[in-house]
């Protein structure tokens, strides 16, 4: 019988057998599966938590499991160019529906300009630039729970100009 290849408690055999066919079958791409694996290994051999040598296999899966649901998150984000390029070619609009939904359009940039200026801007830096809360807090030196008031106000607003819109 061989001897099992460690790593600091890791059985590697194990890491690349049985957490890398895990993996790829959610990424559904041994080579994505592979820079997973090497990214939790990495992080595994920096990381300072006791759980890594007390728990070397469970911490491993946490970083795995971490590294999947961020691959997954970064994946969402995009959208392939010819996924866009076929549905911008079979959707036709009629001139009455262009000018629907351009006033529309307008009708809710009313609405987030009329909204105070720390809230307008909370609004963008959330939904159009894509920052977490607490990064928008920190940029415009304002507490994470003025943000979520800000928030919860412009939503507020433009659900009420939905309604009216519908």
């Amino acid at each position: 019988m061989s001897e099992a290849l460690t790593w600091s408690g890791l059985d590697l055999q194990w890491a690349y057998s049985d957490v890398l066919n895990r993996i790829s079958r959610h990424t559904f791409c041994k080579h994505k599966a592979f820079d997973i694996l090497q990214d939790a290994i990495v992080y595994f051999a920096v990381s300072r938590s006791p759980y890594r040598d007390t728990e070397p296999q469970a911490y491993l899966n946490g970083i795995v499991n971490n590294l999947l649901v961020n691959q997954y998150r970064q994946e969402v984000k995009f959208v392939p160019y010819d996924e866009v390029a076929l549905e911008e070619s079979t959707t036709d609009y009629s001139p009455e529906q262009l000018y629907e939904t351009k006033q529309k359009l307008f009708y809710l940039q009313r609405i987030v300009d009329l909204l105070p200026e720390k809230c307008r801007q909370v609004f963008w830096l959330f939904h159009v630039d894509g920052l977490k809360q607490k990064e928008i807090a920190d940029k415009l030196g304002i507490s994470l729970n003025m943000v979520e008031k800000h928030m919860i106000r412009a939503m507020l607003d433009l659900r009420a100009a939905k309604q009216k819109l519908l």
